[in-house]
Parts: C-alpha cells; sequence; structure tokens
C-alpha cells in the first residue's frame, strides 16, 4: 500500500497533506509513503524531517504519484496530474465540488476514487476527521490577528497616567466555528465583542464568550438552523430587516469581522458598500468569506483594498497565512479517516462502502460519479456534447420499437395523434402502430390479408374508446393479438369452416361509423 504526498500547485497554498507526525503513523499502518521534494517547505517542514520519519522524498509528483493507492492532498489536484497511479486509487482531501462539475467529471474519468473531506458528517466518531472545524477555527483566530496588524490604535482599554484609551469595539457576524474563535480571540486581545448569526442557539454560545448577541430574533429566526448544524438561507424580508439592524451596528464598529458561508452556495452579501462608508476612517473589515465572492460588497478576493479610509482584507485563504499549525491540524484530519479504511491486521486497505463515513465522502468510484448531489449534474455535463446531434437524428428518422425506420413522412401521423381533438390515435402511440391505423380509412395499393385487417379493425375500436373515455391520457394501446378472421370488407373470404359467419363475432365498425 503505496501513500503519496505531493507538493500543492494552488496559489497562495502552503499547506500539505502530511506532517512528520502523520507520516510515522502511516508507516505504522503498512504504508510506504512517497513524499515529492519540497512538500513541506511551505509548512516549514524540511525533506530531512520526511525522511527521518521513514518517508521516501521523490524528485518529482510523477514519481511521488507512480502506482500509489492512496493520494493526500489539501486542495483538488488536476485529473491530468494523477497519471500513473493505480486503477481506484483513493484521492483524499478538500476537493471543492461545487460548482465544478467538469472537474469531478475528469476525476471520475481518471479512473480514481475521489473522497470530500467537506462531506465529512458531524458525528461523534468523525470530530477528529472534520477539516472544516479544524481550518475555520484557526481561520477565525487569524481574521483577528490580521485585523489588529492594521488597526491604527490598541485593542484593550488602557487607564495611563496620560489618560484612557477606550477599548476597540469588534463586531462578528456569524458565530459558527470561525466566529467563535474570532470571539474569544478578540475578547483576549482587549476588545468589546458584539456577534450575530441566524442560529438560535448561537446565542447562548456567544454570551459564553463574553460577547453581546445582535439579531433580529423573530419566528423564522428561530427556525434557521439545519439538522447538521449549518445555518439555512433566510428570506429576502428576514435579510432586510437584518440589515436594517447591522448598519445602524456597524457604523459604530472599529473591526469587522464576517465569516457567513453555507455549504454549495455563494457567499451571502452582508455589508453594503453604504455600510461600508458609514465607518469611521482606520476601521478594518476583514472578509473571511472571500474565496466564495465576500459577504462584503466592495471585497476584492486575494487582496486588500481601502476605501473611504476603511481597510477591507480579502485574503481568499486566511488559514494558509498560518500554514503550519493549519497542516499539523490538517493532517491529523486525514490520518483519523484514512485509519478508518486500513485493516489493522492484514495493514492493507478495506474500504468498507457501507460506512457512513465513506458514503457521505465518496464523489467518484469505478468511473463514474456518484454522490447523490453531483450525479445529475455530471450526467448533464455528459449530455451536452450529443444533445445537438441526437435532436438532429430524431428529427429526421424515428425508429420504433420493430427496429424498422420509419422516415418523417411516416411518422406525421404520430404528430397529428398527439393532439387531443384529434381522434385517429392515443397521443403517445408508437410510431409503427400509428402509420398502421391512419390508413384504415384510405384505399391501399395492395390488399392486406384478411387476418391483418380485422386486427387492424379490432385495434381501431379500442383506439377509439380510449379516446372517447380519457382523451387526455397519454399512455400507449397496443392492439389485442386476435385469430385469423373475416376480412373487415369481405365476410365471404374467410374459410370454410362448420359455423356460418353469421355467428361468429361481428368485426368493428371502420373508424367513424358506429
Amino acid at each position: 500500500m503505496k501513500i503519496a504526498i505531493v507538493r500543492e500547485r494552488s496559489d497562495n497554498e502552503n499547506r500539505v497533506a502530511a506532517t512528520p507526525e502523520t507520516v510515522s503513523k502511516l508507516i505504522s499502518l503498512g504504508a510506504s509513503v512517497a513524499v515529492e521534494a519540497g512538500a513541506g517547505l511551505g509548512s516549514r517542514i524540511p525533506d530531512s524531517d520526511y525522511a527521518a520519519a521513514g518517508a521516501s522524498i521523490v524528485a518529482t509528483p510523477a514519481a511521488a504519484l507512480k502506482q500509489a493507492d492512496v493520494v493526500l492532498t489539501v486542495r483538488r489536484p488536476e485529473a491530468a496530474a494523477l497519471a500513473g497511479v493505480n486503477p481506484g486509487a483513493l484521492l483524499i482531501g478538500a476537493l471543492d465540488p461545487y460548482g465544478n462539475d467538469v472537474a469531478l467529471a475528469a476525476l471520475a474519468k481518471a479512473g480514481v476514487t475521489a473522497m470530500s473531506m467537506e462531506f465529512m458528517p458531524r458525528i461523534t466518531r468523525a470530530q477528529v476527521m472534520d477539516i472544516l472545524s479544524s481550518q475555520a477555527n484557526l481561520a477565525g483566530y487569524q481574521g483577528v490577528i490580521e485585523a489588529a496588524a492594521v488597526f491604527d490604535r490598541a485593542m484593550p482599554m488602557m487607564m495611563t497616567a496620560a489618560g484612557t484609551v477606550r477599548p476597540a469595539k469588534a463586531f462578528v457576524m456569524g458565530a459558527g466555528v470561525a466566529g467563535l474563535q474570532a470571539i474569544a480571540t478578540a475578547k483576549r486581545l482587549g476588545a468589546v465583542v458584539s456577534a450575530t448569526d441566524v442560529r438560535p442557539a448561537a446565542k447562548e454560545q456567544v454570551e459564553s464568550l463574553g460577547g453581546k448577541f445582535i439579531a433580529v430574533e423573530d419566528e423564522e429566526f428561530k427556525q434557521a438552523e439545519t439538522a447538521g448544524g449549518y445555518a439555512k438561507q433566510m428570506s429576502a424580508e428576514y435579510q432586510a430587516k437584518q440589515a436594517e439592524l447591522t448598519a445602524q451596528h456597524i457604523a459604530k464598529q472599529d473591526i469587522v469581522i464576517t465569516t457567513a458561508l453555507i455549504p454549495g452556495r455563494p457567499a451571502p452579501r452582508l455589508i453594503t458598500k453604504a455600510m461600508v462608508e458609514s465607518m469611521a476612517p482606520g476601521s478594518v473589515i476583514v472578509d473571511l468569506a472571500a474565496e466564495r465572492g465576500g459577504n462584503v460588497e466592495l471585497t476584492v478576493p486575494g487582496q486588500v483594498i481601502e476605501h473611504n479610509g476603511v481597510t477591507i482584507i480579502g485574503y481568499t485563504n486566511v488559514q494558509g497565512r498560518i500554514p503550519t499549525t493549519a497542516s499539523q491540524l490538517y493532517a491529523r484530519n486525514l490520518l483519523a479517516f484514512l485509519t478508518t479504511l486500513i485493516d489493522a491486521k492484514t495493514k492493507t486497505l478495506a474500504v468498507n462502502w457501507d460506512d457512513e463515513l465513506v458514503k457521505a465522502t465518496v464523489l467518484t468510484r469505478d468511473g463514474l460519479v456518484v454522490h447523490p448531489s453531483f450525479v445529475g449534474a455530471a450526467m448533464a455535463s455528459e449530455a451536452k456534447p450529443v444533445a445537438a446531434k441526437t435532436t438532429a437524428t430524431k428529427a429526421a428518422t424515428t425508429k420504433p420499437a420493430s427496429g424498422k425506420s420509419v422516415t418523417a413522412k411516416a411518422a406525421a401521423p404520430k404528430a397529428a395523434a398527439a393532439k387531443p381533438a384529434t381522434p385517429k390515435a392515443p397521443a403517445s402511440k408508437p410510431a409503427a402502430e400509428a402509420a398502421d391505423a391512419a390508413p384504415v380509412a384510405a384505399p391501399v395499393a395492395k390488399a392486406p390479408t384478411a387476418a391483418r385487417k380485422a386486427a387492424k379493425a379490432e385495434a381501431i375500436a379500442v383506439i377509439d374508446a380510449a379516446a372517447a373515455e380519457k382523451p387526455t391520457v397519454a399512455k400507449p394501446v397496443r392492439a389485442k393479438a386476435v385469430k385469423p378472421a373475416a376480412d373487415a370488407k369481405a365476410p365471404a373470404a374467410k374459410p370454410a369452416t362448420a359455423k356460418k359467419p353469421a355467428a361468429a363475432k361481428t368485426p368493428a365498425a371502420p373508424k367513424g361509423e358506429k
């Protein structure tokens, strides 16, 4: 069992998916670990530390990935970069599948089993594997540090002989993992902290950390949390009321930290340009949702800007700005999950596909996108290239169940039959049957056999009865098979039998007659 660790290629990504600590534990589980040279330098981990832990240091990513059974990563790699891994190799990391259907389909085509750690369920045994919590916690801490670094005044209240310095006022928007850590950090630095969140449970959490809770507490607010503990998308009416309250509060703040994110959606807009302009010069806003578009109207993802004297920080990877600590926690998350996929006795991969952790995180398997949230999008993206060709083909030729081609001319009765007002055939009757039924009322060049004419006559009777009872029903009507009977027009043509023709069942009247 080979595990590969390669250097991250994404911009501004200094984290690494394994540390010397986790490498040694992976080796004790029976794995061999190949680390690309320089993979840990962004997190201040030299190659020598990996080598001391038992890893093999290789010069290129291709050498690390060759015949790998597991690839640990921070960000989703390009599918082409995974060439050389074993078929069905596990790709484990923060794969960010939302809005990346093409990349997801490419991973499936590459034959890897992609497992996205963002989808780890929030259950007790999975807490140690929760990368969202471990990384958001650091983002909340670092957000306050970034704000303090550019804030031109002291954070705590100071009483000196020269006078008293008032404490900074910090407002945290969103009291999830990142928000709660931001509240705690700002409080430790001496700021007067307030916070808001749409989830009712957050009120007690904010107050337990010494913050003041700010929110419109109406009926919608009481039901604004999902079963998984995430915030729900609020109605436009509630957002307007919350925005009015927020606008009044923001105007009095020195530091604002926004953390609002909803999985799979763009970041909600919380702070408008007018709100920014209401703040005093020297104030600071840190937008921790910048990677998803930002909670602030003026945020520029990846940049620090100043507007009307207010500094707006829009770093897209705040946790990556403290990469050493972030890598330590992230690598432990991956190790905890990978341990559940390895048989401790045989020291081999033994994935239990029925495990709820596996079911929740697997995106691709056996060449297909299998996660319920993305199967439809993957199928749609694959269907687009052939949609035009398929439409053109269907317009020219229709293939019935019999396998014979029916030209557009022959299929015309089917199109006419789709109109409820026309009693000739039901709307969804197959083209082959429609083509047979339509000519009954008109003479044909070659007289059909007696058996065929009798079958047609009975089929038409069934069709007329169905159309008269339920003209809008679109279910196909199949004519029942009948024994050879007398010709509908010439009963005398029936082969002689012991019974007289008059005693036989009277065939249905031609269409249009009763």
